[in-house]
């Protein structure tokens, strides 16, 4: 019995890897901190070399592609400043769209970001999408509209001073969205629990905040934190880290730790990311900050690991568990040990440009996209180690995807697929 109990256990283990390996279900990947377990990817290419294939985009977006076996999903608008909001899925096997449904009128641009930058979220049967002008709706993969939601109709007009830009969390069969705000807007910031299935709002809290003009604006996207049986939701934004239960929406715990100067242009882009058993959450570059799990309450003083003065504002870093890997929006690089933040490198200046999409990291290299279109890959360890450049020569806001030995990289003008695909 216990050699069948132990070959029954290596065959789900075995079943389950490859859904891991395959897949790119959301914006930071399968375990929601940008790293894929895949080996083998491609290091080097350019627009003629090491490319499966490429397909027209017809304007940027700062959303990720969504992969899922032979589907990919992008969140796109149909010009780069004005008309209308789509969701596409793409043959990953070919470059043709499969199709194309409406999400929305009424695009526009927001300095750098337009009103696709929400990635999409599947679980392999449903897909779901996030609008900046407030629109949220699921489908199937044959592109069935399964319901729709009007956040803004519902609950107020979004008051960002660069418009939404959060993409929603997927987690037990429920959608996690956050709108934190307050430059454009005195009404509270708030996250709701949306139910996958039908759309509807399962709770609705608000999130406090002592933040003042345009530091109450946040673009992170949430992330769970698992540790000692618990589970929990963890947003930052509006100059604190919080701490909260899934099945209500109750803040259990409270960090204000990411803006000790109360300055009040501290808006936050880079999402918390888990690393090393730590919550690792960012201010506008100063500082960063890693947060122990298991805490109640006010932990503002209780529960810093330990604080790094040159974080990354933009990008969000990125870990192999041993070391952190924060690139800044100058393409600064710093390595840190996760566990005490002692700097490992650092600073190392990658390829002059300027970088907001989010390093990804798989088979011991990091890849980081500039918003020329050059992805520097870099060595993961203990000294810095760039491996190759490769130019696209065209403008990238989007960070990497990675499924089945192919990256997955979103330009202006196209959607490419880079090297062959593994299965």
């Amino acid at each position: 019995m216990r050699k069948f109990l132990y070959a029954t256990f290596a065959l789900m283990l075995a079943a389950a890897s490859p859904i891991l390996a395959e897949n790119w279900p959301q914006w930071r990947g399968p375990s929601l901190d940008g790293v894929s377990p895949e080996t083998g990817l491609p290091t080097t290419w350019t627009a003629t070399t090491n490319i499966a294939w490429k397909l027209a985009m017809p304007a940027f977006s700062g959303s990720t592609p969504i992969v899922w076996g032979d589907h990919v999903f992008l969140n796109v608008a149909t010009a780069p400043t004005t008309g209308a909001l789509e969701l596409w899925a793409i043959d990953r096997r070919k470059p043709e769209v499969l199709w194309k449904r409406a999400l929305a009128g009424g695009n526009h641009q927001e300095r750098k970001q337009n009103m696709s930058s929400p990635s999409p979220v599947t679980d392999g049967h449903t897909v779901w999408v996030m609008t900046g002008v407030g629109i949220l709706k699921a489908f199937d993969f044959e592109g069935q509209e399964l319901w729709s939601r009007d956040l803004q109709q519902d609950y107020g007009r979004f008051g960002l001073n660069w418009g939404y830009a959060s993409s929603p969390l997927l987690h037990d069969q429920s959608l996690f969205v956050q709108v934190l705000h307050g430059m454009r807007t005195d009404d509270p910031s708030y996250v709701l629990r949306i139910d996958a299935a039908t759309g509807k709002t399962t709770w609705r809290v608000e999130r406090p905040t002592i933040a003042e003009r345009e530091s109450p604006d946040a673009y992170t996207t949430p992330v769970v934190v698992r540790y000692s049986g618990r589970t929990e939701l963890v947003i930052s934004g509006g100059d604190a880290v919080t701490g909260h239960n899934l099945e209500t929406g109750q803040e259990l715990w409270r960090a204000t730790v990411l803006n000790p100067q109360r300055r009040t242009d501290n808006r936050i882009v880079a999402s918390p990311v888990v690393m090393g058993g730590l919550i690792v959450a960012s201010g506008r570059n100063d500082p960063m900050v890693a947060l122990r799990t298991g805490g109640t309450g006010n932990i503002t003083l209780t529960h810093v690991e330990w604080f790094f003065r040159r974080g990354p504002d933009v990008p969000t870093p990125v870990s192999d568990g041993e070391r952190a890997y924060v690139i800044d929006d100058g393409g600064v690089v710093h390595c840190l040990d996760v566990k005490t933040g002692t700097i490992v490198y650092g600073p190392v200046r990658l390829p002059a440009d300027t970088y907001s999409a989010s390093p990804v990291l798989a088979d011991g290299k990091v890849y980081i996209t500039g918003e020329s279109g050059v992805t520097s890959v870099f060595r993961t360890g203990p000294a810095f180690e760039l491996l190759a450049t490769n130019a696209l020569d065209d403008y990238c806001l989007s960070s990497p995807a990675i499924s089945e030995g192919q990256i997955f990289l979103r330009t202006s003008g196209h959607l490419w697929a880079i090297g062959e695909r593994k299965k």
